[in-house]
């Protein structure tokens, strides 16, 4: 096989915690580049998702290795064509909406344009269930959410507390550059601070990071632990009004079934 200039792998050792205790170390992993030109960052979330590892804390690598060789198909990297089917259709409704009375679910828009909000962007969107509850509160990172496939998705973070599961701009980013469609949170926000003003907001860098993307973010939800990991299709698709960019909304989940 004829190498490119796309052609491009990395060696490293590593060593991984995890959020729920515990720890991982290997020496001599290889996975695939986009190319030669990437940060350990990018590299430890390509090893992340590589393994499917879940509720991942913290990446240390060491020994990185840069090197031109032929893609080998790493699990989630460059050349992974792997095709993911789409969930069935029926089965059963779940509210995801909270009461009036306890705050209520908003959504978001890109722009503060309810009316420019692709349909596609939010309604039936194959939907992945981060499940965080438990974790102590602790900062949703890159490593937390890499190694799952977000493109084209919703991708709902379980918190299980109204201030908890503060998402990072580096996440945020991450999750933009790997073309998800939608981000919902079952705390009060997706940054982890109490709204305030007018417009219900205070300094939200994630949540900006997102919606600078054309990124919808849906807050407050509720009944996440209702929901497979995968497989079900989320809706919070907003009313058509001009000049506003958070309203409520009623989401809810459709869990095809088995």
């Amino acid at each position: 096989m004829t190498v490119t200039s796309n052609d491009h792998r990395a060696s490293f050792d590593a060593r991984i915690t995890f959020g729920n205790g515990g720890d991982l170390a290997v020496h001599g992993f290889r996975v695939d580049l986009p190319g030669p030109d990437v940060s350990e960052g990018e590299i430890a979330a390509l090893f992340v998702a590589s393994l499917g590892l879940l509720m991942t804390d913290g990446v240390e690598l060491t020994n990185v290795e840069i090197f031109a060789e032929p893609h080998k198909g790493t699990r989630g990297g460059p050349s992974d064509r792997a095709a993911t089917a789409a969930p069935a259709a029926g089965g059963a409704l779940v509210e995801l909406a909270r009461p009036p009375a306890e705050g209520g679910t908003c959504l978001v828009a890109p722009g503060g344009d309810l009316p420019g909000l692709p349909l596609s962007r939010a309604a039936e969107l194959p939907t992945v269930v981060v499940r965080l509850e438990g974790a102590g509160g602790r900062e949703v990172g890159v490593g937390t959410l890499a190694a799952f496939d977000v493109r084209g998705r919703a991708v709902l973070l379980h918190t299980g507390a109204g201030e908890g599961g503060r998402l990072t701009p580096e996440a945020a980013a991450w999750l933009a550059a790997g073309g998800v469609s939608l981000v919902g949170t079952d705390a009060d926000t997706l940054d982890g601070t109490t709204p305030e003003g007018d417009d219900g907001r205070v300094d939200s860098p994630a949540l900006d990071v997102l919606l600078a993307a054309g990124v919808p973010v849906v807050e407050r939800l509720t009944g996440l632990d209702r929901l497979p990991p995968t497989g079900a299709l989320f809706t919070a698709a907003p009313p058509l009004l001009e000049g506003v960019g958070r309203v409520p909304v009623r989401a809810f989940a459709r869990v095809p079934e088995a």
